[in-house]
């Protein structure tokens, strides 16, 4: 049985799509609020922690009821930086602060549309499972087997996969990762170096809660989505 779960939520000051993102409303609330008080409510959830490197942003994350114990380093929070080492950075400041934690799980403010039950099922997953981390995955709307090409320099296309399935059923169904949830056992996070050097399992997610913001675009469907939903 999974224990000592703590959400972490990564919300750095910087983006390069979209201008201070994790401040842009989707409804009346805040991508980040939106993550906040989702994880607020997975009962699992010992407490909820925000990595940022942003004033404004741990003042906010504080007035939603998460703990900012530390302020993200700045080489942490950079366009460059890898997010990895951020989740790696998280863990160990709270365990060498004495605290325990055993389950890690990152709620990333650009799927603001998630409900509860895509993060408990996320960790289910690694509850019932020998998983060292799950992520979790839609349907892919695009097969690299049919219709997902590279061009070379004069724009001719080609295949991304030679596939030898001459009708799209029989290819292998393929899925698109998501920022719905990780959940992931944190001795894992701590002692690699990437999602799959480990055993990996996926949770599914329905398409209309798996958006992922990264352009105005994906913030325009957000949003449509939303008042749609409410």
């Amino acid at each position: 049985m999974t224990s000592n779960i703590t959400a972490f939520i990564f919300a750095r000051g910087g983006s390069q799509g979209l201008k201070r993102k994790n401040l842009l409303k989707v409804g009346n609330k805040s991508l980040l609020e939106h993550s906040i008080h989702t994880a607020k409510k997975v009962s699992r959830v010992s407490r909820v922690i925000v990595s940022t490197d942003d004033r404004e942003i741990a003042d906010m994350a504080i007035l939603c009821g998460a703990s900012v114990p530390f302020m993200r380093p700045s080489v942490l929070a950079s366009n460059e930086s890898s997010e990895w080492l951020s989740w790696q950075h998280a863990i160990s400041y709270m365990r060498d602060k004495g605290d325990k934690i055993d389950t890690f799980l990152s709620v990333p403010t650009t799927s603001p549309l998630r409900s509860v039950i895509d993060i408990d099922n996320c960790l289910d997953k690694l509850e019932q499972t020998s998983a060292d981390i799950v992520i979790t995955v839609k349907e892919s709307e695009r097969s690299p087997y049919f219709n997902m090409v590279t061009l070379d320099k004069k724009e001719g296309a080609k295949l991304i996969i030679d596939s030898k399935h001459h009708r799209r059923q029989d290819a292998p169904q393929v899925f698109d990762i998501t920022t719905v949830a990780y959940a992931a056992k944190a001795d894992f996070v701590l002692n690699s170096s990437g999602i799959f050097e480990g055993n990996v399992q996926a949770s599914i997610v329905p398409q209309e809660r798996s958006v992922d913001i990264d352009t105005k675009f994906d913030l325009d469907i957000a949003r449509f989505l939303y008042k749609k939903q409410t």
